[in-house]
Protein backbone atom coordinates (compact mmCIF):
# COMPACT_ATOMS: atom_id res chain seq x y z
CA UNK A 1 0.00 0.00 0.00
CA UNK A 2 1.28 3.42 -0.96
CA UNK A 3 1.95 5.82 1.90
CA UNK A 4 -0.53 8.66 2.24
CA UNK A 5 1.35 11.70 3.50
CA UNK A 6 -0.26 15.08 4.22
CA UNK A 7 1.45 18.16 5.66
CA UNK A 8 -0.51 20.90 7.44
CA UNK A 9 1.69 23.97 7.29
CA UNK A 10 1.98 27.76 6.90
CA UNK A 11 4.41 29.05 4.27
CA UNK A 12 6.58 31.47 6.38
CA UNK A 13 6.99 29.02 9.28
CA UNK A 14 10.65 28.10 9.81
CA UNK A 15 9.33 25.05 11.65
CA UNK A 16 7.21 23.91 8.72
CA UNK A 17 10.13 24.50 6.34
CA UNK A 18 12.15 21.92 8.30
CA UNK A 19 9.58 19.25 7.50
CA UNK A 20 9.38 20.29 3.83
CA UNK A 21 13.18 20.01 3.51
CA UNK A 22 13.19 16.58 5.20
CA UNK A 23 10.44 15.32 2.87
CA UNK A 24 12.34 16.69 -0.15
CA UNK A 25 15.60 15.08 1.02
CA UNK A 26 13.82 11.73 1.24
CA UNK A 27 11.99 12.23 -2.06
CA UNK A 28 8.58 11.69 -0.46
CA UNK A 29 5.45 12.73 -2.35
CA UNK A 30 2.91 14.43 -0.12
CA UNK A 31 -0.16 16.64 -0.12
CA UNK A 32 0.49 20.17 1.16
CA UNK A 33 -2.35 21.91 2.97
CA UNK A 34 -1.82 25.60 3.76
CA UNK A 35 -3.37 26.63 7.08
CA UNK A 36 -4.92 30.00 7.95
CA UNK A 37 -3.63 30.44 11.49
CA UNK A 38 -6.30 33.07 12.24
CA UNK A 39 -8.96 30.54 11.24
CA UNK A 40 -7.54 27.08 11.91
CA UNK A 41 -9.07 24.19 10.00
CA UNK A 42 -11.09 21.46 11.73
CA UNK A 43 -8.45 19.02 10.45
CA UNK A 44 -5.63 20.87 12.26
CA UNK A 45 -7.64 21.06 15.49
CA UNK A 46 -8.46 17.37 15.20
CA UNK A 47 -4.90 16.28 14.39
CA UNK A 48 -3.13 18.50 16.93
CA UNK A 49 -5.69 19.09 19.71
CA UNK A 50 -3.02 19.78 22.37
CA UNK A 51 -1.01 22.61 20.79
CA UNK A 52 -3.28 23.43 17.81
CA UNK A 53 -0.14 24.42 15.87
CA UNK A 54 1.48 23.67 12.53
CA UNK A 55 3.36 21.77 11.24
CA UNK A 56 1.51 18.48 11.48
CA UNK A 57 2.50 15.48 9.39
CA UNK A 58 -0.35 13.04 8.78
CA UNK A 59 1.00 9.64 7.74
CA UNK A 60 -1.66 7.13 6.73
CA UNK A 61 -4.20 9.02 8.85
CA UNK A 62 -2.00 9.26 11.96
CA UNK A 63 -0.68 12.67 13.08
CA UNK A 64 2.87 13.51 14.17
CA UNK A 65 3.38 16.98 15.72
CA UNK A 66 6.31 19.32 16.53
CA UNK A 67 8.82 19.96 13.75
CA UNK A 68 11.93 18.24 15.16
CA UNK A 69 9.91 15.21 16.24
CA UNK A 70 8.41 15.06 12.73
CA UNK A 71 11.88 15.23 11.15
CA UNK A 72 13.11 12.40 13.38
CA UNK A 73 10.01 10.39 12.47
CA UNK A 74 10.60 10.95 8.73
CA UNK A 75 14.23 9.89 9.16
CA UNK A 76 13.23 6.68 10.95
CA UNK A 77 10.35 5.69 8.66
CA UNK A 78 12.09 6.44 5.35
CA UNK A 79 15.56 5.37 6.43
CA UNK A 80 16.81 4.06 3.07
CA UNK A 81 17.62 7.46 1.58
CA UNK A 82 19.52 10.58 2.77
CA UNK A 83 19.94 9.89 6.51
CA UNK A 84 19.47 13.11 8.49
CA UNK A 85 20.61 11.96 11.94
CA UNK A 86 24.00 10.29 12.50
CA UNK A 87 24.04 6.51 13.03
CA UNK A 88 26.28 6.64 16.13
CA UNK A 89 24.29 7.12 19.40
CA UNK A 90 26.65 9.78 20.81
CA UNK A 91 26.63 11.80 17.58
CA UNK A 92 22.84 11.48 17.44
CA UNK A 93 22.62 12.84 20.99
CA UNK A 94 24.87 15.78 20.05
CA UNK A 95 22.78 16.54 16.97
CA UNK A 96 19.62 16.52 19.09
CA UNK A 97 21.29 18.81 21.65
CA UNK A 98 22.16 21.45 19.04
CA UNK A 99 18.77 21.26 17.32
CA UNK A 100 17.19 21.77 20.75
CA UNK A 101 19.53 24.75 21.30
CA UNK A 102 18.20 26.27 18.06
CA UNK A 103 14.60 25.79 19.24
CA UNK A 104 15.21 27.17 22.74
CA UNK A 105 17.63 30.02 21.98
CA UNK A 106 17.55 31.04 18.32
CA UNK A 107 13.79 31.27 17.87
CA UNK A 108 13.16 33.30 21.03
CA UNK A 109 15.91 35.85 20.49
CA UNK A 110 15.09 36.18 16.79
CA UNK A 111 11.44 36.90 17.53
CA UNK A 112 12.39 39.63 20.02
CA UNK A 113 14.28 41.50 17.29
CA UNK A 114 11.08 42.38 15.44
CA UNK A 115 8.57 42.45 18.32
CA UNK A 116 10.38 44.76 20.78
CA UNK A 117 11.77 48.30 20.93
CA UNK A 118 14.39 50.31 22.78
CA UNK A 119 16.44 48.63 25.50
CA UNK A 120 14.65 45.32 25.06
CA UNK A 121 15.58 45.25 21.37
CA UNK A 122 19.19 46.22 22.13
CA UNK A 123 19.42 43.33 24.59
CA UNK A 124 17.98 41.00 21.95
CA UNK A 125 20.59 42.16 19.40
CA UNK A 126 23.41 41.41 21.84
CA UNK A 127 21.96 37.98 22.66
CA UNK A 128 21.33 37.24 18.95
CA UNK A 129 25.03 37.54 18.13
CA UNK A 130 26.14 35.72 21.28
CA UNK A 131 23.88 32.82 20.22
CA UNK A 132 25.16 32.74 16.65
CA UNK A 133 28.79 32.98 17.83
CA UNK A 134 28.18 29.82 19.89
CA UNK A 135 26.80 28.14 16.75
CA UNK A 136 29.80 29.33 14.72
CA UNK A 137 32.05 27.76 17.35
CA UNK A 138 30.20 24.45 17.03
CA UNK A 139 30.34 24.60 13.22
CA UNK A 140 34.09 25.27 13.32
CA UNK A 141 35.75 24.57 9.97
CA UNK A 142 33.30 21.82 9.01
CA UNK A 143 31.16 22.33 5.88
CA UNK A 144 28.05 21.29 7.84
CA UNK A 145 27.24 20.93 11.54
CA UNK A 146 27.39 17.14 11.36
CA UNK A 147 30.58 17.08 9.27
CA UNK A 148 30.80 16.48 5.54
CA UNK A 149 27.10 16.05 4.79
CA UNK A 150 23.94 18.11 5.31
CA UNK A 151 22.02 16.79 8.30
CA UNK A 152 19.67 17.29 11.22
CA UNK A 153 21.20 20.41 12.82
CA UNK A 154 21.66 22.12 9.43
CA UNK A 155 18.01 21.44 8.64
CA UNK A 156 16.93 22.78 12.07
CA UNK A 157 18.80 26.08 11.64
CA UNK A 158 18.89 26.87 7.90
CA UNK A 159 15.18 27.67 7.76
CA UNK A 160 15.88 30.81 9.85
CA UNK A 161 17.93 32.10 6.90
CA UNK A 162 14.69 33.02 5.12
CA UNK A 163 14.04 35.44 8.00
CA UNK A 164 17.55 37.00 8.03
CA UNK A 165 16.42 40.09 6.07
CA UNK A 166 13.72 40.62 8.73
CA UNK A 167 16.26 40.28 11.54
CA UNK A 168 18.76 42.61 9.83
CA UNK A 169 16.15 45.26 8.95
CA UNK A 170 14.46 45.48 12.34
CA UNK A 171 17.65 44.72 14.27
CA UNK A 172 19.58 47.33 12.22
CA UNK A 173 22.68 45.21 11.76
CA UNK A 174 24.50 43.07 9.20
CA UNK A 175 24.73 39.37 10.04
CA UNK A 176 27.56 38.63 7.60
CA UNK A 177 29.76 41.33 9.16
CA UNK A 178 29.42 39.67 12.59
CA UNK A 179 28.98 36.00 11.68
CA UNK A 180 30.58 35.33 8.27
CA UNK A 181 30.83 31.58 8.91
CA UNK A 182 27.07 31.30 9.39
CA UNK A 183 26.35 33.09 6.10
CA UNK A 184 28.90 30.95 4.23
CA UNK A 185 27.33 27.83 5.76
CA UNK A 186 23.79 28.98 4.84
CA UNK A 187 24.85 29.61 1.23
CA UNK A 188 26.39 26.12 1.15
CA UNK A 189 23.07 24.67 2.35
CA UNK A 190 21.23 26.66 -0.33
CA UNK A 191 23.18 24.81 -3.00
CA UNK A 192 21.00 21.83 -2.11
CA UNK A 193 17.81 21.72 -4.16
CA UNK A 194 15.76 20.59 -1.13
CA UNK A 195 16.73 23.78 0.73
CA UNK A 196 16.67 26.23 -2.21
CA UNK A 197 13.19 25.14 -3.30
CA UNK A 198 11.77 25.21 0.25
CA UNK A 199 13.01 28.54 1.63
CA UNK A 200 10.75 31.44 0.63
CA UNK A 201 12.12 34.74 -0.66
CA UNK A 202 13.48 36.87 2.21
CA UNK A 203 11.62 40.00 1.00
CA UNK A 204 8.32 38.07 0.91
CA UNK A 205 8.88 37.04 4.55
CA UNK A 206 9.69 40.69 5.37
CA UNK A 207 6.36 41.83 3.86
CA UNK A 208 4.54 39.20 5.91
CA UNK A 209 6.28 40.37 9.11
CA UNK A 210 5.38 43.99 8.29
CA UNK A 211 1.71 42.99 8.25
CA UNK A 212 2.17 41.10 11.53
CA UNK A 213 3.77 44.14 13.16
CA UNK A 214 0.82 46.32 12.12
CA UNK A 215 -1.55 43.76 13.63
CA UNK A 216 0.46 43.74 16.87
CA UNK A 217 0.45 47.56 16.93
CA UNK A 218 4.26 47.76 16.52
CA UNK A 219 4.24 50.00 13.44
Amino acid sequence: MADEVVLLDFWPSMFGMRVRIALAEKGIKYEYKEEDLKNKSPLLLQMNPIHKKIPVLIHNGKPVCESLIIVQYIDEVWKDKSPLLPSHPYQRAQARFWADFVDKKVFDVSRRLWTTKGEEKEAAKKEFFETYKILEGELGDKPYFGGETFGYVDLALVTFYSWFYVFETFGEFNIEAECPKIIAWAKRCLQKESVAKTLPDQKKVYEFVGQMRKRFGLE
